[in-house]
């Protein structure tokens, strides 16, 4: 991507005003995931990459099994760019074919199949670029999927 990264600043965390500031038309599209996030039982909280130099949203799924351990799971990250915002859900290679099998559209599923693996444990994300809220029914599909394949 070419497109400069925002919130670089590591002493202001991000806050909604900000957000909107940055991300103009596209914030309606940011607010409509975050209202959807208590649903999948997702909080999503800032945290400052030290590598890229930059706030990530990162949406965590919290869980207590039923030996009374505390769990978290990492289902997403969120970048903020100007005028849109990235969501990148990563999966292991071994779940692409289930996550093919889900119920998103034909252009997500180009995503998945066009992703490329990284890493020593083979994983792969699927990066969605969003500047409207039509995207985010099919976001919101592959994080339950990457929560219940890797529980």
């Amino acid at each position: 991507m070419h497109e400069k990264l925002q919130l670089r600043d590591q002493i202001i965390i991000p806050t909604n005003a900000q957000l909107n500031q940055i991300l103009g038309e596209s914030y309606r599209a940011y607010e409509a995931f975050q209202n959807a996030l208590p649903s999948l039982e997702i909080e999503q909280e800032w945290q400052w990459y030290t590598p890229s130099k930059v706030w990530a949203g990162r949406g965590q799924h919290r869980w207590t099994t039923p030996r009374g351990t505390n769990k978290e799971k990492t289902l997403y990250w969120l970048y903020v760019f100007e005028g849109w915002f990235s969501v990148a859900v990563w999966f292991k290679e071994k779940n692409r074919g289930e996550i093919l099998q889900a119920d998103v559209s034909g252009g997500t599923k180009q995503l998945i199949s066009d992703s490329e693996t990284y890493g020593k444990l083979p994983t792969f994300p699927v990066e969605f670029k969003v500047t409207s809220t039509e995207m985010l029914t099919d976001i919101c599909t592959l994080i339950e999927c990457k929560k219940r394949l890797e529980k």
